[in-house]
């Protein structure tokens, strides 16, 4: 009973930890928004006017909360760790003030691969030496998985300010690149997340090995399988569909008449997923090392007594992968988005 209580206590006490520290950092970077805008607007410009670039107070308190509300339910799920929940929170706050979209992308790739990485957790522990109960995110996986995004935002940020913008590659070229970047990002991450995490105990057939198509035990780095394609297909569209309707909800609609269809924001979503779960096989494939341990029949990183060596050189690890896939994925999706809008 008394550990009942303690846990009951300590969940009703985070949202009122969380308001207490949001709405006064909220309100102070708001005041320091407004006061570096009188000095930098010009004479032409109004520092209060709706296109000037004083940020509302609402974003600076969305900005804030939101984050701070998905770390405590990352922590308190096993989802992140300390480490994990801090950097997410700076990230998240990046996000989350230059745009929903963005916002909208983060939330649905924590969500969704928090929830395909606890799928199935028994299975994968026999299959994997370094599995961690829970699937927590440490500071070094938030910054793989969002690094590149939270980039891309922060140049969005300074180039086109802060709000949500439809995709229109003639009218608004750079905000558009920018904005298939971030989605780009994000739909890398989750798709190849889906791929290994779902794919890897989804149905009975063995993997093969993408570089030479040679039968791969489960957790080899590089193995892909029919299901574990059509996962990441799926995880990166479902950042494109999460990113489609945030557009249509947020923006105006008399913008929205006057630009292009937004649906290609779905397809790009999807081929940002397949196309990053296939570069990272590769990768995994090439750079990383892959070695079935005799003696517990599991898929091991790195050589040793009783490792039999299946493929690739111990140059890279997951985390190194994961972070060259969503910088080359962030970079190659804005020019497909690019030849996919009309």
């Amino acid at each position: 009973m008394d550990g009942k209580r303690k846990r009951a206590s300590g969940t009703s006490v985070t949202p009122v930890i969380i308001c207490a520290l949001a709405l006064p950092l909220s309100m102070l970077l708001w005041i320091g928004n407004i006061a570096i805008s009188f000095f930098m607007s010009s004479a032409e410009s109004d520092p209060y006017s709706d296109d000037g670039p004083v940020i509302p107070p609402t974003r600076w308190l969305a900005s804030v909360v939101i984050p701070l509300t998905v770390a405590a339910w990352g922590l308190r799920r096993k989802s992140l760790d300390r480490s994990g929940a801090i950097l997410g929170v700076i990230v998240g706050f990046v996000l989350t003030l230059t745009s929903y979209c963005f916002l909208a992308c983060l939330f649905t790739f924590f969500v969704t691969s928090s929830k395909a990485t606890k799928f199935r957790s028994e299975r994968k522990r026999k299959l994997q030496d370094d599995f961690k109960e829970g699937g927590q995110r440490n500071w070094i996986q938030v910054l793989c998985n969002g690094g590149m995004a939270t980039q891309l935002a922060l140049l969005y940020l300074l180039d086109s300010g802060c709000g949500e913008r439809p995709v229109d590659f003639l009218r608004d070229y750079r905000s558009s690149w920018l904005s298939l970047g971030v989605l780009g990002a994000f739909a890398c991450c989750n798709g190849d997340t889906w791929a290994s995490e779902l794919g890897s105990v989804i149905g009975t057939a063995e993997p093969f090995l993408i570089t030479s198509r040679k039968k791969v035990p489960r957790g080899t780095n590089g193995g892909i399988t029919i299901a574990g394609l059509v996962c990441s297909l799926l995880g990166g569209t479902v950042i494109g569909i999460a990113y489609y309707f945030t557009v249509l909800y947020t923006v105006d609609p008399s913008i929205l008449e006057k630009s292009p269809s937004q649906l290609p924001l779905i397809a790009a979503g999807a081929f940002a997923g397949l196309a990053g779960s296939i570069f990272d096989s590769i990768l995994g494939a090439v750079f990383q090392f892959s070695g079935l341990d005799e003696r517990t029949g599991i898929v091991v990183e790195h050589p040793g007594p009783g490792v039999k060596h299946i493929s690739g050189y111990q140059l890279f690890d997951n985390h190194s992968v994961n972070l060259i896939s969503s910088i080359v994925l962030g970079l190659v999706t804005p020019p497909v988005g690019n030849w996919l809008w009309p």
